[in-house]
């Protein structure tokens, strides 16, 4: 079997190689730049494809995501059809999201950003905030990764609810579904995570529309994907005190532009897409195992569904 790997940092794209090559002894696992017989390609990993990459490959049998997502693949104007595209999850990876969304929970909650200001002024200022059973945190979004951010945060003892496009059943989380669903989720709803895949109908939902249905003084979290938000509306949101604060680790273009004002506005935290970060010792061992498995069997359990778009 053949593989070809390719990721916009080219610096990494050896590392990826090397690791998948001593995890699938046999197979020719090389960087897409460097495939010169295209028809000899079964396989494709890859993040972040560019347009036309992937149509040069006339024999592929399944095309894998570096990561849970799919619509980078899917922004591919010249993707192949009908060609299967596998997804990369796992236990290392939920588990650092988990951590991630955590994190940045108890921040806004406790109110570390006005904590640290206070420390950068010398002033010895107390901040009082409720428990956590009496502060509602909202998760959009109900997958693998959502699902596992809403039990960790119930966990905690926040008063967790979740939403997401069909009817779930999670211990300990008050779950919303559908349109109809979506008013009765955001009410009342003072931290606010995204975990909501990336489709037609999630684009740009984190809107103006949406931060006027949170409370005054609502608090957000973008660890999905950087389409999903509205990055004027937001900016808008933070400057009249509507919402209090923001973390974000997912941009519409990544790295985030020097001269974004994402970078300088006193509300805002970005961290560099590293809330699930996937490397090559970690997604190496599953994105093995995903292909032994589809090259035995002709599928396997993290096959996508590309009209829903995950």
């Amino acid at each position: 079997m053949k593989v070809a790997v390719y990721l916009p940092a080219a610096d990494k794209i050896q590392w990826w190689v090397d690791m998948l090559s001593g995890l699938l002894p046999g197979w020719d696992v090389a960087s897409l730049e460097d495939v010169v017989d295209p028809g000899s390609i079964d396989y494709a990993v890859v993040w972040r494809p560019r347009s036309g990459d992937l149509a040069r490959f006339p024999n592929l049998r399944a095309i894998v995501s570096i990561g849970a997502g799919i619509d980078h693949v899917l922004a591919d104007t010249g993707l192949p059809a009908q060609v299967p595209i596998i997804r990369t999850v796992g236990s290392d990876l939920t588990q650092r999201m988990r951590e991630y969304v955590a994190l940045h929970v108890l921040r806004h909650h406790r109110d570390m950003p006005r904590q640290l200001r206070a420390q950068s002024e010398r002033d010895w200022h107390a901040i009082v905030v409720p428990v956590a059973p009496h502060r509602t945190i909202g998760v959009m979004g109900l997958g693998n990764l959502g699902m596992a951010a809403a039990q960790t945060l119930a966990g905690l003892g926040f008063a967790t609810r979740g939403w997401a496009r069909s009817p779930k059943v999670i211990e300990g989380v008050d779950c919303h579904s559908g349109p109809d669903g979506f008013a009765r989720f955001l009410d009342g709803c003072e931290i606010l995570v995204n975990l909501l895949p990336l489709t037609d109908a999630t684009r740009g939902i984190m809107d103006a529309a949406l931060f006027e249905r949170l409370p005054q003084g609502a608090c957000v979290i973008n660890c999905a994907r950087g389409p999903h938000l509205v990055d004027d509306d937001l900016l808008a949101a933070l400057d009249r005190g509507h919402i209090k604060q923001a973390t974000l680790d997912v941009f519409h273009q990544e790295p985030l532009p020097q001269d974004h004002p994402f970078w300088t506005h006193p509300a805002i935290t970005v961290t560099p897409h590293v809330a699930s970060q996937i490397d090559a010792a970690t997604g190496g061992r599953i994105i093995a195992a995903n292909l032994l498995e589809f090259a035995q069997s002709g599928t396997c359990k993290d096959v996508a569904d590309a009209a829903r778009g995950y």
